[in-house]
């Protein structure tokens, strides 16, 4: 693959992010923009001929991309070829080469004892320059099945499912709730991880092959599953995971306390429709900010927040930091439980002159004043001992804050469409459905991503929107 030598050559380098001084002026996307081809090619060449590629593996791609056969081909120049491969297993390389936090790097084969090759950032470079010069295309259908298929939720797993049955000749309407198409890609995720007109420009090509979005349209409330099947031939829902797991402690309703999916959507829409000028209420200008929960979501809050002006900003992470390299039992190919710095760490330490991070907190209650609005919240030092949580005496501490986001991960979709259409549930509350089979417990009704399997990955929702796109075909025809 590539150069046989390169790995023992050339050295892992990622592409780097535009500084931090000029991305905390704006929203634009934190990437560079500009990929060196020179570079790409050397870190293609890093590519090890490792017979077995377990990037390719359980561990590694969930759409199981040709990660040695694409890197190889970078190595060599051939980059419209490379794109083929591409997207051969990944409709939406743009998305997963911004925002995937490549578990194929973790399970890279040089990574056992080398820093693994930079597949992200190869992966993005491709598909970027593919839209440059004009590869990508709308896929045009040239013989259709007379069969419809309705998709309810445009989200990447929906995006996937029905560009695949598009192709497949089937016409395909996808209902949207929101204003905009793309679900957690239009308002989960920030613009400077993921520009909004990355999306729409895909959403773009993906009307120009032929399906029809309808936004505005909360389907179970608006209309019936009832309604939707008379008029098409199968039904998939792919709404995600939106019920946030909350924190139920004293003084919950205070005024300031917002779940962070609140709080990034409004952000989010506030920029798309007057570019800020209305000075959103949620905003974290000139206030104290805690963002309580980690992962890429408190991440988000504190790039949006710092952005906005925060006065200061601290992260709440209930577990212990975690160790800079992989522990005992957590061995090449798993996922590297180590510490990371991510951008919005990265801009934190650079304006306040430390990691916003603290470890080891659990939150007991809010403070509110006369007017019920947030001033503050108690916490208390924890310890975790044969898997039980301990709290630790005296180590309480009341903070200060006028703002807090709660970050702390999904629990199921929201009941009301499951309701309407009178599936059944697993013991989680996800949509029941069988991996790689999709089907729910009503006939024609069919499943995936995150509402199915909970909250999980952008590439793992496309793996099922892929995959129920391909049992829907069956069942159709």
């Amino acid at each position: 693959m590539g150069k046989i030598t390169g790995f023992k050559e050339f050295d892992r380098k990622t592409e780097a992010y535009r500084p931090v001084d000029l991305r905390l002026k704006d929203y634009d996307e934190i990437f560079s923009g500009a990929h060196d081809v020179a570079h790409l090619q050397n870190q293609g060449a890093r590519c090890m001929d490792c017979g077995v590629p377990f990037c390719q593996s359980n561990n590694g791609c969930p759409v199981d991309n040709l990660i040695p056969e694409w890197n190889d081909l970078v190595y060599h120049d051939k980059w419209q070829e490379a794109l083929v491969r591409l997207h051969k297993t990944n409709n939406f390389p743009e998305f997963t080469g911004r925002v995937c936090p490549a578990p194929c790097e973790g399970a890279c084969v040089l990574g056992i004892n080398n820093p693994a090759v930079t597949i992200k950032n190869i992966e993005q470079a491709i598909v970027d320059r593919g839209f440059e010069e004009g590869w990508i295309q709308p896929h045009i259908v040239s013989k259709r099945t007379g069969k419809k298929v309705a998709v309810v939720g445009s989200g990447p797993a929906g995006l996937a499912t029905a560009e695949e049955l598009n192709k497949l000749g089937h016409s395909v309407t996808v209902f949207e709730r929101a204003d905009r198409i793309g679900g957690l890609l239009m308002y989960g995720i920030p613009n400077m991880k993921l520009g909004k007109d990355v999306v729409a420009r895909r959403v773009d090509l993906l009307k120009a092959s032929g399906i029809a979005f309808i936004t505005n349209v909360n389907v179970g409330k608006d209309v019936t599953t009832k309604q939707l099947q008379k008029d098409f031939d199968a039904l998939v829902f792919t709404t995600g995971a939106t019920k946030a797991r909350d924190l139920p402690v004293d003084n919950r309703d205070a005024q300031g306390v917002h779940l962070a999916m609140e709080y990034l959507t409004a952000n989010t829409q506030s920029l798309l429709n007057t570019g800020h000028a209305d000075e959103s209420n949620l905003s974290a200008k000139d206030k104290d900010v805690i963002v309580i929960g980690g992962g890429d979501t408190g991440t988000d809050c504190i790039g949006t927040a710092l952005r906005q002006g925060a006065k200061s900003i601290v992260n709440f992470e209930l577990m212990g930091k975690p160790p800079k390299n992989r522990a005992e039992n957590n061995p090449w190919p798993l996922w590297p439980l180590i510490y990371r710095v991510d951008y919005g760490h990265e801009e934190a330490t650079k304006v306040f002159g430390t990691d916003p991070r603290q470890y080891h907190l659990l939150t007991k209650s809010f403070n509110k004043d006369a007017e019920g609005k947030v001033i503050g919240l108690n916490t208390v030092n924890v310890d975790f001992k044969d898997g039980k949580l301990i709290e630790i005496n005296g180590s309480e501490k009341t903070w200060n804050t006028q703002l807090v986001l709660l970050s702390m991960g999904f629990t199921a979709p929201e009941h009301y469409l499951s309701t309407d259409a009178n599936i059944d549930l697993d013991k989680h509350g996800n949509y029941q459905a069988n991996y790689g089979e999709y089907a729910t417990s009503k006939k024609g009704i069919f499943t995936a991503g995150d509402c199915r399997r909970g909250q999980s990955l952008v590439v793992w929702a496309i793996n099922e929107g892929r995959g129920v796109a391909a049992k829907v075909n069956d069942y159709l025809t």
